[in-house]
């Protein structure tokens, strides 16, 4: 098993057990979790059974019902109370056709759910994300090329060196504008926090 194959592994089964568990000390069933989330009940049964490596936009709606940040989805069974971690061990949550990448670098769970990414993206790749629980906002940083941003279809060209930050609680999306690759930083806050139910379109309290 190659250093990649095996970091990969070690996030499926963090994720699965940590749905796991959260789903349980709900009390939700697979349906309930399913309806919170949108995202299938076929879905969260491969993903508690770790075998499936859910994508960057699955995690976000799975965490945002539970009320937590990926970061949690993703953390192992031992916690301690200082942790230094290398850029590359973090996850890739996300890889681009091209070669490009995203890693979860850290996240923080209370008060409010804090995650810091690092993001490379290579000429012609586009992510497009659904809107995220309301009140999650997003800062970005780009450290080399230029992004282009969109928010509620609007794109804001992003230039190196200059930091843009918005509101996440709607669709949006990022892509490289020009040939040059884009790497930037990524911060996204979601105050207040809460279970997230996409039915309703309401937040509940995060359980104590």
């Amino acid at each position: 098993m190659t250093d990649a194959s095996g970091r990969v592994g070690a996030v499926t089964s963090a994720v699965a057990r940590q749905v796991r568990e959260l789903r349980a000390a709900r009390g939700w069933s697979f349906e309930e979790l399913a309806g919170r989330s949108g995202v299938s009940k076929g879905m969260l049964v491969q993903i508690e059974g770790a075998r499936t490596n859910p994508s960057i936009g699955t995690l976000c709606r799975v965490a945002d019902a539970f009320g937590v940040s990926i970061a949690r989805l993703l953390e192992p069974a031992e916690e301690s109370t200082v942790r230094v971690s290398a850029a590359d061990d973090a996850p890739v949550l996300w890889r681009g056709p091209h070669g490009g990448l995203a890693r979860l670098l850290s996240g923080l769970g209370e008060p409010d759910l804090v995650e810091l990414w690092d993001w490379r993206m290579e000429p012609g790749e586009t992510l497009r994300s659904p809107d995220h629980a309301h009140g999650t906002r997003e800062i970005l940083h780009v450290l080399d090329g230029t992004a282009t941003v969109t928010v509620d279809g609007v794109d804001h060209e992003v230039r190196a060196g200059e930091t843009v930050e918005f509101h996440a609680d709607r669709e949006h999306g990022y892509r490289t504008a020009g040939d040059e690759p884009v790497r930037l930083m990524m911060v996204v806050v979601v105050t207040p926090s809460g279970e997230w139910d996409r039915r309703t379109r309401s937040r509940g309290p995060r359980p104590s």
